[in-house]
C-alpha cells in the first residue's frame, strides 16, 4: 500500500469509526439535539417513530463501526472465522437500520423529494446486503464481495451525509433545501464510485 492509500484508508476507517459512535450523542444531549431539533413535539411522542429512528441510527451506527474491517484483506485473510462473525453481525445490523431507515423517511424533512431518496438509499441498502448475503451462502464469492461494496457504499452515506449538509447549509443558508439535496447527494455518488470500484477490481456482478 503506497503512501496515499495509506492516507486515503486512514480517513476512511477515521470517518466510519467516528460517525459509527456519533449516534452515542443523541443519549448524551436533549431533545433539541441533531436532526431531533427539527421535529415536532407530536413526532417526539411518537412510540413507532422513536423506535424506527433509534434502531436506525444506533444499527447503522454498528453497521460502520463493523464494517471497514471486511475491506481489510490483511484481518480477512488472518482470520477467515472472525470475517464471518463480523460479517454476520453487519448484515444483521444492517438489515434493521435499512428496514428502519425506510420506515423514517415517510417523516423526513423536506417533503416528498427527501422522502424518495432516503427511501431509495434504504431500499439500495437493503438489496444490495440480502444479495450478498445469499451469494455468499451460494459460494459465489466474486458476487458477494461485489454486493458488500455496494452495500457498504450505501451505509457510509451516514458519513457523506454529514460532509455535505454543513457544506450546503452554508451555500443555500436554508436547511430544508440542503436536506431535500443531500438525501441524494448523500448516497448517489457512493454507489458511482463502489461501480467503478467494482470494474477496476474486475467483479462481474451478476
Amino acid at each position: 500500500m503506497n503512501k496515499t492509500n495509506k492516507v486515503a484508508w486512514f480517513f476512511f476507517v477515521f470517518l466510519a469509526i467516528g460517525v459509527g459512535l456519533y449516534p452515542l450523542l443523541y443519549f448524551v444531549f436533549d431533545d433539541d439535539f441533531g436532526l431531533l431539533a427539527s421535529k415536532s413535539d407530536e413526532l417526539l411522542a411518537n412510540v413507532l417513530w422513536n423506535i424506527g429512528f433509534y434502531g436506525h441510527i444506533l444499527l447503522g451506527g454498528v453497521a460502520l463501526l463493523v464494517g471497514w474491517v471486511q475491506f481489510s484483506k490483511k484481518l480477512r485473510n488472518t482470520n477467515l472465522k472472525r470475517h464471518r462473525t463480523i460479517g454476520k453481525i453487519y448484515v444483521v445490523a444492517a438489515l434493521i437500520s435499512g428496514v428502519c431507515g425506510f420506515f423514517i423517511a415517510f417523516y423526513a424533512n423536506g417533503g416528498l423529494i427527501t422522502t424518495i431518496g432516503f427511501m431509495c438509499l434504504a431500499i439500495i441498502w437493503l438489496f444490495s446486503t440480502l444479495k450478498a448475503y445469499f451469494a455468499v451462502r451460494k459460494g459465489d464469492l466474486q458476487l458477494h464481495q461485489g454486493m458488500m461494496i455496494y452495500s457498504y457504499a450505501a451505509c457510509f452515506a451516514a458519513v457523506t451525509l454529514r460532509i455535505w449538509l454543513p457544506l450546503l447549509s452554508l451555500v443555500f443558508q436554508d436547511f430544508t433545501i440542503a436536506y431535500r439535496i443531500v438525501a441524494w447527494l448523500c448516497w448517489v455518488p457512493n454507489i458511482i464510485v463502489a461501480f467503478f470500484w467494482i470494474k477496476k477490481r474486475g467483479l462481474i456482478i451478476g
